[in-house]
């Protein structure tokens, strides 16, 4: 787990910044693992990213049935999300998607989770109280707002999600915003801080310098700084990182 020091810093990006970071160090292919391929909607976009470890639960709110289950199927989901460390944000499949039929969250739901140390969630479904769940702190990116809860209930928790394209492992380091979220795999977290860091330094001192570089150029001369200026870019990644993936 990181340090709370360190998701604190990760918070200060926007997740595409976080994301420029991650694709220098992972295995994975980034042009379409572990973020959303899907559109999302963040509905608390001045509460700004969150970073939080993932929670994962299923529902099915237009099943009556999941609501003649054992009665003590919310305690035990809730000792579930109130045993996994802080901070966490909830990542919620809704199994009736595409259609959606109630919310999962709403005011009760979004403060007695973020009690539980939660700072958000990510659903496919759907969210309401939007007001009274920003008052509680309790960010929300989501497929829509709905006005039933109709019967949502945890279905099944602790387990893969699949929600907005991209599949999501309880425990994950997620990093998100109102671009959408990031699922940092598990082998990559212990670069992430750093190699976000050097890749937005080196894009400041570099290709966003060489651009508003431009007071008393020519066009020619504006293009020269930004080809040195691109090749400088390069060769800072290819000296810290090397000229391949891993």
């Amino acid at each position: 787990m990181y340090e709370n020091v360190n998701l604190l810093k990760l918070k200060r990006w926007n997740t595409p910044t976080i994301c420029n970071g991650w694709e220098k160090i992972t295995k994975h292919d980034f042009s379409h693992e572990c973020f959303n391929l899907e559109e999302t909607t963040d509905f608390m976009p001045q509460m700004g990213p969150m970073v939080g470890y993932a929670v994962t639960v299923k529902i099915e709110p237009r099943n009556i049935q999941h609501t003649k289950r054992n009665a003590n199927v919310w305690n035990e989901y809730l000792e579930y999300v109130a045993s996994r460390p802080e901070p966490k944000i909830v990542v919620v499949q809704d199994l009736d998607k595409p259609a959606t039929f109630g919310s999962f969250w709403g005011e009760v739901n979004s403060n007695l989770h973020r009690g539980l140390g939660c700072v958000g969630t990510i659903t496919d479904g759907s969210i309401r109280d939007v007001d009274e769940m920003t008052n509680a702190g309790f960010k929300a990116l989501a497929r829509r707002l709905s006005v039933s809860h109709a019967y949502s209930t945890p279905v099944e928790w602790n387990c893969e999600v699949e929600v907005f394209g991209q599949k999501i492992q309880p425990g994950q380091l997620i990093h998100a915003d109102k671009h959408g979220f990031l699922a940092i795999p598990d082998e990559d977290v212990d670069d992430l801080l750093d190699a976000v860091l050097f890749m937005d330094n080196n894009e400041c001192e570099t290709l966003i310098a060489a651009a508003r570089n431009s007071a008393g150029k020519t066009k020619p001369q504006l293009l020269e700084i930004w080809k040195k200026a691109a090749n400088q870019f390069r060769g800072n990644v290819n000296k810290k990182f090397g000229s391949g993936k891993k």
